[in-house]
């Protein structure tokens, strides 16, 4: 699913250089559902920003379902994001005056889908995660749990494989940070989706089958569950 080698990222800050990944080599098959912690400016969200295709490495090489992203362009890039990729932000990035049902089917309107069908695909979605009741009501009139599950189905609107989350549950109180979690993994589970997830709380890594730590740009440990381990 994704294959990483070598990947490094630096950024210059007036004179002073500074690396936010340097040379990482990873591994991540489809179907696995991996969390990444560390301190901030460890290099988590760099590496996530790079799979996402929202930045370019400054060297090494990063495949996505057999897809160099090196090789291409900008609109390209962007054609991959919404084709393959799904995103989950800790503050939701929802837009405040269109309805949660235009949020949703809005990913649907970017890949060319006609307007009676990118609304029926996002109703169902929204019925799916008990949300249809809310779907023209604005995002400033859902509970913050409720706003989150509108981002997961918009996530899922055009079916990608991958969902990529930075720190889904930031913004959420416990119970309600719990059930999101608990329907990432229901994803994860019944349908395959790979998840990869940035998260500062050790609780909800310890919950999950992989987990890498970062420190300074580097992967310092990559845990398994010992059932994974053995498979």
């Amino acid at each position: 699913m994704i294959e990483i080698d070598g990947l490094s990222r630096h950024y210059w800050l007036g004179e002073q250089r500074f690396d936010a990944l340097r040379d990482v080599s990873l591994r991540i098959e489809a179907g696995e559902f991996v969390t990444i912690t560390g301190a901030s400016g460890s290099g988590k969200s760099s590496l996530l920003n790079l799979i996402g295709a929202l930045d370019r490495p400054s060297s090494g090489r990063l495949v996505i379902q057999g897809q160099d992203l090196a090789t291409l362009s900008e609109p390209q890039l962007a054609a991959f994001r919404n084709r393959m990729l799904g995103f989950v932000f800790q503050q939701f990035q929802l837009l405040p005056r269109a309805s949660v049902l235009h949020n949703v089917a809005l990913p649907l309107l970017y890949a060319g889908v006609a307007r009676k069908a990118r609304e029926a695909r996002a109703l169902a979605l929204l019925t799916r995660l008990g949300l249809a009741e809310h779907a023209a009501k604005l995002p400033t009139q859902l509970s913050g749990g409720q706003q989150q599950r509108v981002a997961i189905a918009r996530a899922l609107v055009c079916d990608a494989p991958l969902l990529l989350a930075d720190e889904p549950t930031g913004a959420l109180d416990s119970a309600t940070g719990a059930a999101v979690m608990a329907l990432l993994h229901q994803l994860n589970r019944d349908e395959g989706r790979t998840v990869l997830l940035v998260t500062h709380d050790p609780g909800i890594a310890a919950g999950c089958p992989r987990r890498l730590r970062f420190a300074d740009g580097r992967i310092v440990s990559d845990e398994r569950n010992a059932s994974e381990a053995l498979t």
